[in-house]
């Protein structure tokens, strides 16, 4: 029985980000075929979780700094450690920041497959500090990471032309759900939604401008948080004070009523910039929620022809979101099509698949000795 390691999430269940959404999916997926498979977290998670077939997907928790600078690299750091005295077969690690840690697996004759995620040296938040350990970490995973994965192609472009590497496109999935009303006062197709963490490369600025004139004839959702609270959790916060047809959810870990949400939407705005394929937006089309997203070269590679594309502006959201708003023939367009696209492209059976290729892969290239991807 193979063994893996997942090095770089906050463990196993976590409903808080893309990565955790992957490996939510991807941990019982490979158990159920034969994996031995830990995840590692940060403290918060279940200890044990029993899947499917009655295998187990084991969370080691060790420790780390809880600080916005420091818990990936501190965690990483852990969690490496950990995993080189545990020895697994092949090690999948999330996010360039732990690249610098790449080492001590080789070190440990340890493969290691990693999934790149987007540019986050590019991300506003950080500092000039951070944006450089960012990058340093993204050339330590181009020169010590066996396999690497992009979840969008035109990320796997940018590695190829910045780094000279090459790896596998993996994007996320999304399922289907037969949804339902809930009782918040929204009703069905009358609301405009969004989904983001509170982070100025989400266009959430411009998003709470533009809703300010949206909120005066049709309700506004917001869905997500900063995660550390921020000057943006404060505006949503006041906002949804001050303006009773704007409502802000915070974080909703509730599956079933985020999907709901999406699924009974008039309109989807989804303004992430920097990543690549966005989990949020792969869901929201699997749901037929019809979109206006930022124009962005990520987002245009999902979305295709399914969605208006808008600039990042408040007068350009308000706008398109009006003109999406007041043609529900478009919005069954969109919808369809989104559908359409997400049953071809972005199925989990389809993205844990691959992921196990990728991961079969670079155990068996261990065993005999053969050269990497890239």
């Amino acid at each position: 029985m193979p063994s893996v390691c997942v090095i770089g999430t906050r463990g196993y269940p976590s409903y808080y980000g893309g990565f955790e959404t992957a490996v939510r999916h991807l941990a019982p997926y490979l158990s159920a075929r034969g994996w031995d498979v830990s995840v590692y977290g940060r403290g918060t998670s279940q200890s044990k979780l029993l899947t499917k077939g009655d295998r187990a997907v084991t969370s080691i928790n060790t420790p780390g700094f809880e600080s916005k600078s420091l818990s990936t690299l501190s965690y990483g750091l852990t969690s490496t450690m950990h995993a080189a005295t545990k020895k697994p077969d092949v090690a999948l690690v999330m996010n360039v920041a732990n690249g610098f840690w790449l080492p001590l697996l080789r070190a440990r004759n340890i493969p290691s497959v990693v999934n790149v995620d987007g540019l986050e040296w590019t991300r506003e938040k950080w500092g000039r500090l951070a944006r450089g350990v960012f990058y340093s970490g993204a050339r330590m995973t181009a020169k010590f990471g066996d396999s690497l994965i992009f979840d969008a192609k035109a990320i796997g472009e940018y590695w190829s032309d910045t780094f000279k590497r090459q790896g596998t496109w993996i994007p996320y999935g999304g399922v289907d759900s037969p949804g339902r009303q809930f009782a918040e006062g929204f009703a069905a197709g009358r609301y405009v939604l969004a989904v983001a963490r509170l982070v100025p490369e989400n266009t959430i600025p411009e998003f709470l401008k533009a809703a300010e004139n949206l909120a005066r004839q049709t309700p506004v959702v917001l869905v997500g948080s900063s995660g550390y609270g921020s000057e943006l959790d404060e505006r949503a916060r006041h906002l949804s004070e001050t303006n009773s047809n704007f409502h802000w959810l915070g974080h909703v870990h509730d599956d079933d009523r985020l999907f709901s949400l999406w699924k009974n939407a008039a309109v989807y705005f989804h303004g992430h910039s920097v990543g690549g394929t966005n989990p949020a937006l792969v869901q929201a089309m699997m749901l037929g929620a019809p979109t206006v997203a930022r124009d962005t070269v990520f987002n245009r590679e999902v979305l295709g022809g399914a969605a208006f594309f808008t600039a990042p502006s408040p007068e350009s959201i308000e706008t398109s979101i009006n003109e999406l708003l007041a043609d529900p023939a478009k919005q069954d367009h969109f919808s369809r099509e989104a559908r359409m696209r997400a049953e071809e492209l972005y199925t989990w059976e389809r993205v844990n698949s691959a992921y196990e290729n990728t991961l079969s892969d670079a155990v068996e290239r261990a065993k005999t000795g053969r050269k990497f991807i890239g």
